[in-house]
């Protein structure tokens, strides 16, 4: 089987032929160096001299300068681009990652209060005065009008009782 060419086939050799290495070398300090990135610039470059060569052939001048208006288009589109997206991340540290749970702080939750409503009133009010809303043994007496010693004897039986309660239900301190 023999292969045939078209004409435009025969001027995209032509044109890869004489424009593909200078082309190369022009973006290449466009791009900074980054060779993948130059020759895929090149290439759609050249792509779309192939889809223009019927406009190529009739100008009849050199095309060099259209290929190279056109690299640097490309390569100016590309970066435009860049900036206008989010940059984007390596998403393979996100799946070691722990995520957070509040299902963990939700249950710790119900176990305190079911933990707090084993207590007796008058050890659970001082616990909320003192623990839950940070009030001083002083200021606790004072809303609870019972003298700072009993503030501080019932904290202490309802911290025990508590802790108690808390190993009943498999919680360890």
């Amino acid at each position: 089987m023999t292969e045939r060419t078209t004409p435009d086939d025969a001027l995209m050799r032509a044109l890869y032929a004489e424009h593909a290495g200078p082309l190369l070398a022009f973006v290449l300090r466009l791009v900074a160096g980054d060779r993948h990135r130059a020759e895929d610039v090149v290439q759609e470059t050249l792509l779309r001299a192939w889809r223009n060569a019927d406009q190529l052939q009739r100008s009849g001048g050199s095309v060099r300068p259209w290929l190279v208006t056109v690299a640097r288009r490309i390569v100016i589109d590309g970066h435009r681009s860049r900036r206008a997206r989010p940059q984007e991340v390596d998403a393979a540290p996100l799946h070691v990652m722990p995520a957070a749970d509040d299902i963990d702080r939700a249950l710790r939750q119900m176990t305190i209060s079911d933990a707090l409503n084993d207590l007796s009133d008058a050890h659970r009010e001082a616990l909320v005065e003192t623990y839950f809303k940070g009030r001083t043994v002083s200021e606790a007496a004072g809303v609870l009008r019972v003298p700072p010693g009993t503030v501080r004897s019932r904290v202490y039986y309802a911290l025990r009782s508590l802790k108690l309660s808390l190993e009943e239900r498999g919680v360890s301190a």
